[in-house]
């Protein structure tokens, strides 16, 4: 049994569209993550997840340990369901009454770690949390720069760059009574979210290697000299760095103590472009045949279910299964219909399903209420996302 009659058998119960999760790829791309990390703990990016079934499974693995949320609401929530004792929210809060909430729940405030960049970001917690200890860590830009900064790569994150910087804000976060600085994060995007082999582009694949390769270098000797310049002012319980396209070389770092992955789970199409690894496709969709305008033409129901990001072709999800298909250039992926072109529609009758893979992982939960779980040609269970439990932090 191929794996489009596998997946069909699993769901024939099921009316499309649904979204599923393929437990045995799910767990085999996590214990290739622990693999790749070797020894150091994996910090789960709850964004990329979008399910509280999942990280449970997946934080009952050796390996993992804590959760990287997206939003100190979402944290909130999940330190209140008892998901993890540590949590770390990536991002810094502006949400005034989710930094009370924190400061008024003990449990809450020995859990949950927020982000800061800024004096401006102690000022606000210090405002909400009226002398409550919070527990905050400090984000490092980890962007990479070239010809003194003239060319800059990498996401536009913190403000704080060198050591005396990053000294700077640890040293005005220890004036402050009411803030524990127990960690420091950098996380570099330019080499974590950015595959080394495009598609077709071999020029620009050397182009991204010998970027990478630089930025690897720079970013490992100035990490370092940032840790010991803090850690001679307080100790630090972790320094998290990385994401799933570089876990193995982040975790070389002798200053990082933990690095964080999420989307190599779920092994969306936008990282199938790395050299360094190769995960097993775990989450899809499925779309139902509802038209057939024509010879080598099928039109699925819905399927609109583009990416954050640049607007290019690649926030398009993929039509996976079967083989042989593609969108119609004029239309893409719709809204409400979806064409696809290619000898295989012919072979699809009214009804048939269409599996695809989206370019990101945790956003798919942003467009289905539930995840199907499926183990070889069983449908285990069926598990609610954030969404189908009433929760859209963003």
């Amino acid at each position: 049994m191929n794996l489009r009659e596998r997946y069909d058998a699993a769901t024939a119960d099921l009316e499309a569209p649904f979204a599923v999760v393929d437990l045995q790829a799910f767990r085999a791309n996590a214990a290739d993550l622990v693999r790749r990390a070797a020894g150091k703990p994996i910090r789960v990016a709850s964004k990329s997840v979008r399910c509280r079934a999942l990280l449970d499974e997946v934080l009952a693995m050796d390996g993992f340990a804590g959760i990287m949320a997206f939003t100190l609401p979402e944290a909130l929530w999940l330190a209140e369901h008892g998901l993890s004792d540590d949590i770390l929210v990536a991002y810094p809060t502006a949400d005034r009454t989710a930094l009370r909430t924190l400061a008024a729940d003990d449990h809450a405030a020995a859990t949950i770690t927020i982000m800061v960049d800024s004096a401006d970001h102690l000022d606000l917690i210090e405002e909400c949390a009226e002398g409550r200890p919070i527990r905050v860590c400090i984000d490092i830009d980890a962007s990479y720069w070239a010809l003194g900064g003239k060319i800059r790569v990498g996401a536009r994150r913190s403000p704080l760059h060198s050591p005396d910087q990053v000294r700077g804000l640890a040293e005005s976060v220890l004036k402050r009574p009411g803030l524990d600085l127990v960690g420091l994060m950098a996380y570099e995007s330019q080499i974590a979210g950015v595959g080394d082999v495009p598609p077709g582009k071999p020029a620009m694949a050397r182009t991204i290697r010998a970027m990478q390769k630089r930025s690897r270098l720079e970013l490992a000797r100035r990490r370092a000299a940032i840790v010991k310049a803090v850690r001679e002012l307080t100790d630090l319980e972790f320094v998290n760095g990385g994401g799933t396209g570089s876990v193995e070389k982040t975790a070389a770092e002798r200053a990082v103590t933990e690095v964080a992955a999420g989307s190599g789970l779920y092994q969306p199409h936008l990282f199938d472009y790395y050299s360094n690894f190769h995960g097993r496709p775990a989450a899809l969709f499925a779309l139902p045949v509802v038209r057939r305008p024509g010879p080598g033409v099928v039109t699925c129901l819905g399927g609109g279910y583009l990416a954050s990001g640049p607007g290019d072709e690649i926030r398009l999800p993929q039509p996976y299964l079967p083989t042989g298909l593609s969108f119609d250039s004029n239309e893409g992926a719709g809204e409400v219909q979806t064409p696809l072109l290619g000898d295989s529609a012919d072979l699809l009758r009214l009804g048939d399903r269409v599996w695809f893979r989206h370019t990101k992982a945790g956003e798919l939960c942003e467009r289905f209420d539930a995840l199907h779980l499926i183990e070889g040609e069983r449908h285990i269970r069926t598990v609610p996302t954030y969404r189908g439990e009433g929760r859209t932090f963003l």
